[in-house]
C-alpha cells in the first residue's frame, strides 16, 4: 500500500475510484429515499462523505477529501440536469458551477503530490487534538465542509426543479460568479508563480499586492453570485442564501485565521498585515 501511496499516478487512480464509488453510493441512496428532495440530497451527500471519510482513515490521509469540495457541486447539478430541458437561468448556473469546479479541481490536481502528502492544516490538527483527532477529522474536516457546499449548491438545484427564468438580476449575479472564478484562478496562478521563485517573504504581486487572501475572496463571491442569481428570480426563497452565508463564515472564522496563523511565524507579518487588507485587493 505504501508503494502505491508514494506513486502519483496510482494515487490519482485511487482517489478517482473512491469518488466514483461515492457517487454511485450517493445516487442509489438518493433514488431509494422518499423524503423531500432537500432531505434526500442531504442524506445522499452525507453518505458519500462518510464513505470518503472511511477511505481517508484506511489510507491515513484526510486529504483524500480535498477534491470533494469542488467535485460535489458539479456531480449534483449534472445529475439534476440529465434528461431535463434547461431554462437559460439553469444553463448559466450549470456553466458557472462547472467552470468553478473544473478550475478548482485542476488546481488541486496540480498541487497534489501523492497520497503520502497531507494538507498542513490536517497535520496541525492531528498534532494539537491528539486522541480527539478522529472526531475532529470526521466533523471538522469532512462533514462541515460537505454541509456548507451542500447549502451553497441548493439554490441552483432549486432553480432546476422550479424551472427558474432569467432576469436582469440573475444575469448580474451570474456575472459576479464568473468574475469570482476569474479572481480565484488569477490568484492561484500568481500564488503558484510566487512559490516557484520566492523573491520575497510575502507575495506582493497582482491581486496579492493589497489582499492577503484574494483566492478566498473569489470563493466567497462565487457562491453569493449563485445564491443571489436564484433569489432574484425567487425572492420568497431568500433562505437559500444560508449556504453562501455559512461559506463566508467558514472562511472568515476558520480558513483565514488558520492561514494568517501560519504566516504569522514569518518575520514582518505584523507590518504586512497592517499594510494589506484581508480580502479586497484595494490599497489601504
Amino acid at each position: 500500500m505504501n508503494s502505491l501511496k508514494q506513486n502519483r499516478a496510482a494515487s490519482f487512480v485511487i482517489v478517482a475510484l473512491i469518488y466514483i464509488l461515492a457517487a454511485v453510493c450517493a445516487t442509489n441512496i438518493y433514488n431509494s429515499l422518499a423524503f423531500d428532495w432537500q432531505i434526500n440530497l442531504l442524506i445522499a451527500d452525507a453518505a458519500a462523505t462518510v464513505l470518503t471519510f472511511m477511505f481517508s482513515v484506511i489510507l491515513k490521509n484526510a486529504s483524500v477529501y480535498d477534491p470533494y469540495w469542488s467535485v460535489q457541486p458539479i456531480f449534483i447539478l449534472t445529475a439534476f440536469a440529465v434528461g431535463k430541458e434547461l431554462t437559460a437561468l439553469c444553463l448559466l448556473l450549470l456553466i458557472a458551477v462547472v467552470l468553478w469546479g473544473t478550475r478548482l479541481t485542476a488546481n488541486w490536481a496540480y498541487t497534489f503530490k501523492d497520497l503520502t502528502h497531507e494538507d498542513w492544516r490536517y497535520t496541525m490538527l492531528r498534532e494539537k487534538t491528539g486522541i480527539f483527532y478522529p472526531f475532529i477529522n470526521f466533523i471538522g474536516i469532512h462533514m462541515v465542509p460537505t454541509l456548507v457546499v451542500y447549502g451553497c449548491t441548493l439554490p441552483a438545484v432549486y432553480a432546476f426543479l422550479h424551472e427558474g427564468k432569467l432576469n436582469a438580476g440573475s444575469i448580474f449575479f451570474f456575472c459576479l460568479s464568473i468574475a469570482a472564478i476569474i479572481i480565484q484562478g488569477t490568484a492561484d496562478y500568481e500564488l503558484h508563480r510566487y512559490q516557484r521563485h520566492r523573491t520575497s517573504v510575502f507575495i506582493r504581486d497582482g491581486l496579492w499586492k493589497y489582499s492577503r487572501h484574494p483566492n478566498y475572496l473569489g470563493e466567497i463571491l462565487m457562491w453569493w453570485g449563485i445564491a443571489l442569481s436564484v433569489i432574484s428570480v425567487f425572492p420568497g426563497a431568500w433562505y437559500l442564501a444560508s449556504g453562501a452565508l455559512a461559506n463566508t463564515v467558514l472562511f472568515l472564522a476558520v480558513s483565514i485565521p488558520l492561514a494568517d496563523g501560519k504566516q504569522s511565524r514569518k518575520e514582518g507579518f505584523a507590518k504586512y498585515k497592517r499594510q494589506t487588507r484581508m480580502l479586497l485587493p484595494i490599497k489601504k
